[in-house]
């Protein structure tokens, strides 16, 4: 026999509720059940259908998935280019979906950079490299050390030697990784980064990857790469699959000593389980077990098994 909850025991489980600590408190960047919906001629598409994603201060990260998939549309979102539908975005505490406009071009300037893949939209055609870097401190108003910052980024980078050229005096390589400087330039606590060796040979991507990493390590800058290319996601310790909106599995690295005393790097996938309960499962899995709308689940001690659907019905 059951009996209702007093009054009490109401009020303290409310307390403890609002005691519990919200959804990503300690992460840089959350992204909560987030919901972009875009319409044309009357025809409503969700590009985000409640995707979960937490950040952490510090990492490096990549974002993969299939054209359509949401990731663009995801960036676009934290860049403070687009705003979501629905659900809650926060980046380095500021909430994307409260701000103004005012607001918003603040939050481009000071907290977040970014960096397009077309090489050619990440400069300004008729300034210098160094002119380019320093502009968005000047725009800041930030003429202290500015000159010092300017080289000193480019320095970093590798195209010190690129300082008094223009962008049609520059290998690609070299734009891009001058545009890493740009973003860095106002020491964003963000930097984004969209198919940004989409446009370079395999080698060239290489010394661009290999900037994106010197700026994580020696800036603690937190770096978000979406990208198809699969050197630059293997080469980051965690990357995530967006799948029809919504994260769909992780791959986490890590390197571990073997027998011998070689280094080697250990990665496993895992399938994301979101905020709503929601599993993706692969879609390898799904064709080799014949899985089709409807599957049977049975909870076990220390897993769930699923298995197809053999009612008939």
């Amino acid at each position: 026999m059951t009996t209702d909850p007093t009054l009490d025991q109401l009020e303290q489980r409310a307390t403890a509720r609002r005691d519990l600590p919200s959804y990503g408190h300690d992460a840089l960047i959350t992204c909560d059940r987030l919901v972009r919906i875009f319409s044309a001629d009357g025809v409503e598409v969700q590009a985000l259908q409640g995707l979960d994603l937490l950040v952490q201060a510090g990492e490096l990260m990549a974002v993969v998935g299939a054209s359509g998939s949401g990731k663009s549309t995801l960036m676009n979102i934290l860049a403070g280019l687009d705003a979501p539908s629905a659900g809650a975005a926060r980046v380095a505490g500021c909430d994307l979906l409260a701000m103004n406009a005012k607001a918003r071009l603040r939050y481009r300037r000071e907290i977040v950079g970014f960096i397009w893949q077309q090489t050619a939209r990440n400069l300004l055609p008729y300034l210098t490299a160094a002119q380019n870097v320093s502009l968005p401190m000047q725009l800041q108003g930030r003429a202290k050390k500015r000159t010092k910052r300017t080289l000193d980024l480019l320095a970093m980078l590798g195209v010190s030697d690129c300082q008094d050229k223009r962008p049609h005096e520059m290998s690609g390589g070299q734009q891009q990784r001058t545009a890493i400087a740009v973003a860095l330039a106002n020491s964003p606590s963000v930097l984004l980064a969209d198919e940004p060796t989409g446009e370079l040979d395999s080698a060239t991507g290489e010394q661009v990857f290999a900037a994106f990493r010197r700026a994580n390590e020696e800036l603690g800058t937190t770096i978000v790469i979406v990208t198809h290319d699969q050197n630059v996601a293997s080469e980051v310790r965690r990357t995530v699959s967006i799948r029809d909106g919504r994260t769909s599995s992780e791959v986490l690295r890590r390197t571990e000593i073997d027998a011998h005393g070689q280094e080697l790097v250990v990665a496993r996938e895992y399938a994301m389980l979101d905020r709503a309960g929601r599993l993706q499962l692969p879609a390898d899995y799904t064709a080799t077990l014949g899985l089709k709308e409807r599957v049977a689940l049975e909870l076990e001690r220390d897993h769930i098994g699923v298995w197809p659907d053999d009612t008939g019905l």
